[in-house]
Formats: structure tokens, C-alpha cells, sequence
């Protein structure tokens, strides 16, 4: 069976290796992803402020390692009748299952802020942390826009910025502004209130069910109350948009219908996961279950020999405070009850930022494989460097 898999994200690179491992060599897998590598954009916010850097993958190595067929383009269009997906290069892949894993697009919401979107953007937030230890900003404010469903991020971004005032003895005002009920509401009470201790524990004034305006620079107008913040910096998040693919249906806003198997809603063997789906919450961990949905169903298909499960999110995040992370999970599926957990001890293995059940392994050994090639070059040029020393 001929697989193509659109996309080289954590949605994309999570179907493919659990495609391999579910159907083995009953499929032929090509991948379409226009970049020449993968990062892993959720530790992005750890680089403003030189606690580490976003892992990153070259894709040919990915697909060396899975046996894939790499094609570095971008997924265009499909025609389902004719089972081809047209690429931006204007040539035209044939499939007999498509995944497609393509994200979405990340818009910045006011005009008059700096949006975080990952890894291209950390350059501008370490400028912000310059300024903060230089003492040009002292009153920032991290605002999450209306309709922004995974706010994790900005959360991570303002009690890492209130560590580093600390560590400084800077004296700042953070405020932190979300339409949220309460601090990361998603994770239920549990965990929302100890993300409220973390943020009094730190400084930062929370403002929830409030939704912002940014008229202007250096202004946040929150409603209803008109209260107004001033501040000298404004931080937020992109909303996200989908990516409008021909050919194939799509809500108001772009994102692909799916049912809890992965298929696109009225399309013959057309799957999606991630961003690009309409399920609300757009998550890394919970990208990689819908990709393990639509493999498992892919898989059987061609003649694996399983019975597929249906998509039950469950939601895992760590928050990275600049100290001690903090784990948390809760079941979204409404079936387990009021299961929700925090914990400053992880709750998964291996303890990554996305909790992907083939992704997280595969990067884990990654990274460790690296690590000790770097020590064995490391120890290869010190013994160089002694002997021609002697």
C-alpha cells in the first residue's frame, strides 16, 4: 500500500513511525515536507533566555532511519477522485491512503505586540530579555488572545522572565491576561490551581476571563471594565489558521473535519492529525494521538492485524518555570471522571515536552545517540590533541 504522509511535524513524523511499526513493510511510505529538518518547537521557549535550544532532526536521517521516501515539497492540493496530491513544485504524488499533518498557519493577533510563534521568533524575545536586564523594561504583560486554545506556552515564557528578574533583583511588574477561567483551565481545578500558586509565587498578576485589546504600543485595554495596563512590553501568542487545502472540506477556518479515526469527513482515504484538524485544542501530544488513530486504521487496511482505536485525548503538558518543571495530565475525553493530575515528578517516560508514544522514544534515543557520539569525538580529538602535544 502506497502511504503518503504530507507534513514533517510532530503529527507527521509520530504517523510515520507508528505506521512502520503497526504495518511494517505492507506499506510503502513517502513523505512530503517542504523543510529540510525538524524541530521540535515546544522547547523553543527555553532559547530566549539560553536555557537550552529547540531539538532539531534533519528529515533525511528521519527517513533514512524509517525507510521513507523523502520528498522535500509542499502539499498543494488533493484530487480524491483521482487519489493525487498536487504539490507547490507542480508535480503530482499518487496515494492509495493520504495523512495529512501540514499544521496551520500561525498569525500574530495584535499589531502592536511581540508574537511568539517558536523558534523563529526567540531572537525577539531574547532582545526582550536584554532589555529586561539592562532595566529598559520593567512592566511586561503576557496577554493571551481570544480564541487561542493551547496557552501553555506564554505561561512558560512569563515565569521563566519572572526567574530571571529574580535572579537579577530586578524590580518588574508582570501581568499575566487570558480569557481563561482560570490559570490553564484546560487541565482542570487541580492543576489550575497550583499554576495559580506558581504564578503568586513568582510575582506575576494574573487577569483571567478577561479578553485583550492592544490598541496601541506600550497599552492593554481588558474587557468588560476597560481597565487599561500600561506597560513596556507586550508579549502573546499566534492564532492559528488552516491552511485552506483545495479540494477538501474545511470549516470557517480553514482546519479539516475529522472523525475520532482520523478520516477526513467525506473523503475517501484521506486522514489528518494536528493543527490542521478542527479538534480545538492544538497540542503536540494530542496531534500524536490523532496520528496514532488514523496509522492504526491505515495499518489494518493493509493488512495488519489489529483492531483500531478510536482518538480518546488525553491532554499532558509540562510547564518549564526556569526552576522545577511541572507535569500535568487530564483525561478530555469526559469517560475517566475528574482525573486530573500535577505533579513537580513526571508522570510519563521519557519525560518529553510531546508525549508521543512512538515520538517521544524515537527522539529520546536520538538525542542520546548523539550525546555519545559527541563524547567518543570529544575523547578521539583530546587523544589527538596529546599525541601530537607529545
Amino acid at each position: 500500500m502506497n502511504v503518503v504522509v504530507a507534513g514533517g511535524g510532530v503529527a507527521a513524523l509520530e504517523a510515520t513511525i507508528a505506521l512502520r511499526d503497526l504495518a511494517g513493510e505492507r506499506v510503502r511510505i513517502t513523505m512530503l515536507a517542504p523543510d529540510e529538518e525538524f524541530v521540535f518547537r515546544p522547547l523553543s521557549v527555553t532559547e530566549p533566555f539560553a536555557l537550552g535550544e529547540a531539538q532539531r532532526l534533519p528529515l533525511k536521517r528521519f527517513a533514512r532511519d524509517l525507510d521513507v521516501d523523502l520528498v522535500q515539497d509542499a502539499l498543494e492540493s488533493v484530487s480524491p477522485g483521482s487519489h493525487l496530491a498536487r504539490l507547490a513544485s507542480g508535480e503530482e504524488v499518487r496515494y492509495d491512503k493520504l495523512l495529512i499533518a501540514v499544521g496551520a498557519q500561525r498569525e500574530a493577533p495584535y499589531e502592536h505586540a511581540t508574537t511568539f510563534r517558536g523558534q523563529e521568533d526567540s531572537e525577539l524575545l531574547h532582545g526582550l530579555v536584554q532589555d529586561l536586564e539592562g532595566g529598559y523594561a520593567r512592566r511586561i504583560a503576557f496577554v493571551v488572545p481570544h480564541g487561542v486554545s493551547w496557552s501553555l506556552p506564554l505561561y512558560e515564557l512569563a515565569l521563566m522572565t519572572a526567574r530571571r528578574a529574580y535572579d537579577m533583583s530586578s524590580d518588574v511588574e508582570l501581568t499575566l491576561a487570558t480569557p481563561e477561567e482560570r490559570p490553564l483551565a484546560v487541565f482542570g481545578r487541580g492543576p489550575s490551581d497550583d499554576v495559580r500558586a506558581l504564578l503568586e509565587q513568582a510575582g506575576i498578576a494574573v487577569r483571567c476571563s478577561v479578553r485583550a485589546e492592544v490598541p496601541r504600543k506600550g497599552t492593554v485595554v481588558l474587557h468588560p471594565g476597560d481597565d487599561v495596563i500600561a506597560c513596556d512590553r507586550i508579549v502573546t501568542l499566534a492564532r492559528l489558521r488552516g491552511n485552506e487545502l483545495r479540494s477538501l472540506p474545511q470549516d470557517d477556518d480553514g482546519f479539516l473535519p475529522i472523525d475520532n479515526h482520523g478520516r477526513v469527513v467525506g473523503v475517501d482515504d484521506v486522514y489528518a492529525a494536528g493543527d490542521g484538524t478542527n479538534f480545538p485544542i492544538k497540542q503536540g501530544g494530542i496531534a500524536c494521538q490523532q496520528a496514532d488513530a488514523a496509522a492504526e486504521v491505515i495499518a489494518k487496511a493493509a493488512g495488519a492485524s489489529l483492531e483500531p482505536r478510536s482518538f480518546r485525548p488525553v491532554l499532558r503538558g509540562q510547564l518549564i518555570t526556569g526552576g522545577k518543571s511541572r507535569f500535568m495530565r487530564t483525561n478530555l475525553s469526559g469517560r475517566a471522571g475528574d482525573d486530573a493530575e500535577s505533579s513537580p515528578e513526571t508522570l510519563w517516560w521519557p519525560p518529553s515536552k510531546v508525549a508521543g508514544r512512538y515520538l517521544a522514544p524515537y527522539l529520546h534515543e536520538t538525542d542520546e545517540a548523539d550525546r555519545r557520539e559527541e563524547i567518543r569525538r570529544h575523547d578521539v580529538e583530546s587523544r589527538d590533541y596529546e599525541i601530537d602535544a607529545d
